[in-house]
């Protein structure tokens, strides 16, 4: 399952671009594919209420199915739809969540929770918070609730109660101890390691291996005059607006810059050249592959390890992370296990 799911009562935010959509879009019930310029092609969604999955009896429709592409593709009402390359993927990860979401609310009434009615009350209130206008409000009541307030109620109770059993069941579970963390760093000290490495700037000149004599003398006449002016450059942006203007490398779009390279990766004639280099130096010409470099070195890296201090705080969030992973995947599974999930 999706690690970044919440639901929360404010995941009835049907003020968004999105909700709009849906609202307006009562009779089509198939994707409609609208041309865009660039040769992509969207296909925007659209919704009627009919079904599209029953969970132990209990339908679900394309309207929510809409919303949910929408939670996980939230660029589409900007851009008119989903690249119809992207939207069968969208489609079923949207059907997979809602499945899920109608199976935890179904196991939380089974428990027997609850929603405290002063905390149903505030929900309320923040969800009418949402819209600027009582005649939008009024809107969504009357198209996606029927125009009943207690269908609505209804709805924010549902996620509400997903909200608490996940709460359960995923999120105070996969809390990470620092002692915990501390553990997981010692047993993989390789993962908290990192090599040698040069932060650089290049200018280069790419005649080629099938490069005639003329030709390669025609790209060392150019990287002479190019080593002449990157000498007389005297900082970052100076050498990176030649790199800009002289080299033929891809990086020449980003002033040349390699940021951190790993030395282990680099040729080794490069690699050479910057280990004997300072900081702010530029090399001389270094002809490698038939191609022509010269480099401006910006950074040397010694290779070491991250401390545990360093670490810390992402590390934990990492382990969370994949902690809440598998236990959403596990409690899915659970659910299924005895279910009957129909897909329409």
């Amino acid at each position: 399952m999706k690690a970044t799911f919440k639901v929360g009562a404010l995941m009835l935010a049907m003020v968004s671009a999105a909700w709009g959509q849906m609202v307006s879009s009562h009779t089509p019930t198939a994707a409609a594919v609208v041309p865009r310029s660039g040769d992509v092609v969207m296909v925007q969604p659209s919704a009627s209420g009919k079904p599209v999955v029953r969970v132990n009896g209990t339908a679900l429709t394309d309207r929510d199915l809409l919303r949910e592409e929408y939670a996980i593709f939230p660029y589409a009402s900007q851009h008119n739809g989903v690249p119809a390359g992207m939207e069968p993927n969208i489609r079923s990860g949207a059907l997979k969540m809602i499945e899920f979401e109608e199976l935890v609310y179904q196991e939380a009434l089974r428990r027997g929770m609850t929603i405290a009615p002063e905390r149903m009350q505030k929900a309320e209130v923040e969800f009418r918070k949402q819209f600027p206008s009582r005649q939008q409000y009024d809107e969504v009541l009357k198209n996606e609730f029927k125009g009943s307030t207690a269908v609505l109620r209804s709805k924010i109770k549902r996620s509400l109660l997903i909200e608490d059993l996940l709460k359960l069941d995923v999120e105070d579970k996969s809390a990470v101890s620092i002692a915990q963390a501390r553990a997981y760093y010692d047993k993989n000290p390789k993962q908290f390691q990192y090599g040698e490495a040069f932060v650089f700037q290049s200018i280069s000149f790419l005649p080629g291996a099938s490069a005639t004599s003329a030709q390669m003398k025609e790209a060392h006449k150019r990287a002479d005059d190019a080593l002449r002016q990157a000498r007389a450059t005297k900082s970052y942006e100076e050498f990176g607006t030649l790199a800009e203007k002289l080299s033929e490398d891809d990086f020449r779009v980003m002033m040349g810059d390699h940021h951190q390279a790993d030395r282990s990766k680099l040729p080794p004639k490069i690699a050479d050249a910057l280990a004997a280099m300072q900081p702010g130096q530029v090399s001389d010409i270094i002809e490698f592959d038939s191609n022509l470099t010269i480099l401006r070195l910006k950074e040397h890296v010694a290779g070491g390890e991250r401390s545990f201090e360093q670490v810390k705080p992402s590390l934990r969030d990492w382990l969370k992370k994949h902690k809440s992973e598998q236990l959403r995947k596990d409690l899915d599974a659970k659910l299924r296990k005895n279910a009957k999930v129909e897909e329409l």
